[in-house]
């Protein structure tokens, strides 16, 4: 049995930025469009009339302040109202494939490692590109890395569970190591016409590199534990896919073919799940809450990361305890931890210990305790 360990990860960011007053503006020049257009239904009572967003209401809602796309344009252009990504050839890397390289590659610079000392990559994320060949087997070709790749997809719990599944391979020598990618498009499966949900995602790729401890060239992480659990629910949901075509208007512009929740029930059944899952998780592996020095969790909404983060340090954390990025990143789905996680975890001393969460739909919640050395 080997120690399976974090020794890299990576980052990629779009340069392209949405501002909560852009996007209130474009949201709100649609929703005149839109009552304008169905003036005489909405005077009727056929047709209920939409309401404007605005800056307060997403920060209050969210503490949301801006977001990273690929394609801003699309999204802002009241007509549109979603990303315009150019499509490419067969022949030509894809969107995805190209995002989770940049990742990838500087996940392996930290690390001091190269394609040769990977054998494994999963490209985990809540929406792929494409059915097949698997995005992953893309990305390793992209890389040139031998042995084996696969996709997998627990929404926004993809980054933790491919990280355990990754764990549970290096410790049971299977392989020496694997990458963990998640690139997230999500600007392509919000629903920007939304009011209720226009504001909640951005799109960002990030890496994980999962090595054996004798294998690290650097400080690391070990992975203490990892503990992932789902619950069937439908209040998190995307109907698309591939039978879309199969059904009566399948192909028609429909509300649930993109994101969609009940964010009230959301809000209410998942925070109890999370902490009692993270609650267990501690309990069963001898860690209390004095001995995390820190939490990172997924960035989907503050006010819900602020009720976990009372619930499992049984106080409110101190500042820098439980970093959030969601303000400027917005909610990135399976990224979102590893930001945090990337981000705010160097400063860390020998022996420090933390806890990496993610959560979202199915229900589904992943935890992984790491410990610091070096």
């Amino acid at each position: 049995m080997f120690t399976p360990v974090i020794t890299g990860t990576g980052i990629f960011t779009p340069d392209q930025i949405i501002t909560n007053a852009e996007l209130v503006a474009s949201f709100n020049a649609y929703v005149d469009l839109y009552n304008a257009e169905h003036a005489a239904a909405i005077e009727a009572g056929e047709v209920e009339a939409k309401a404007h967003s605005s800056e307060e209401f997403i920060v209050k809602a969210s503490g949301i302040e801006q977001r990273y796309v690929i394609d801003k344009a699309g999204v802002l252009d009241p007509q549109v109202m979603h990303p315009l990504l150019r499509q490419r050839s067969d022949d030509e890397p894809s969107l995805m494939a190209e995002m989770a390289l940049d990742a990838a590659s500087k996940a392996l610079a930290k690390a001091g490692k190269t394609a040769a000392d990977v054998d494994a990559v999963i490209c985990a994320a809540s929406n792929l590109e494409r059915a097949y060949p698997a995005v992953a087997i893309e990305i390793q070709e992209l890389l040139g890395i031998n042995g084996f790749a696969f996709d997998m997809n627990v929404a926004c719990s993809s980054a933790t569970f491919g990280i355990q599944a990754a764990a549970d391979m290096v410790r049971s020598g299977s392989i020496r190591s694997a990458l963990v990618v998640n690139p997230e498009i999500c600007s392509a499966h919000l629903e920007w016409r939304d009011r209720d949900c226009h504001f909640i995602f951005g799109d960002v790729a990030t890496a994980t590199l999962i090595e054996r401890e004798e294998a690290a060239k650097g400080p690391y992480f070990e992975i203490r534990s990892t503990r992932c659990a789902t619950q069937f629910s439908n209040n998190i949901r995307n109907n698309n896919g591939f039978l879309r075509r199969s059904r009566p208007d399948g192909v028609a512009d429909r509300r649930d073919m993109q994101f969609m929740q009940n964010g009230r029930k959301v809000f209410k059944e998942v925070l109890p799940l999370v902490s009692d899952h993270v609650a267990g998780h501690m309990a069963d592996n001898g860690v209390v809450s004095g001995d995390l020095k820190r939490i990172w969790l997924h960035q989907a909404n503050k006010s819900m990361n602020d009720f976990i983060g009372r619930k499992v340090l049984g106080r409110v954390p101190e500042p820098g305890e439980q970093p959030n990025i969601l303000q400027d990143y917005a909610n990135t789905s399976s990224a979102g931890s590893i930001i945090a996680f990337a981000k705010y975890s160097d400063d860390l001393k020998d022996g420090d210990m933390g806890l990496i969460c993610s959560f979202g739909a199915g229900y589904s919640v992943g935890s992984v305790i790491v410990q610091k050395h070096g």
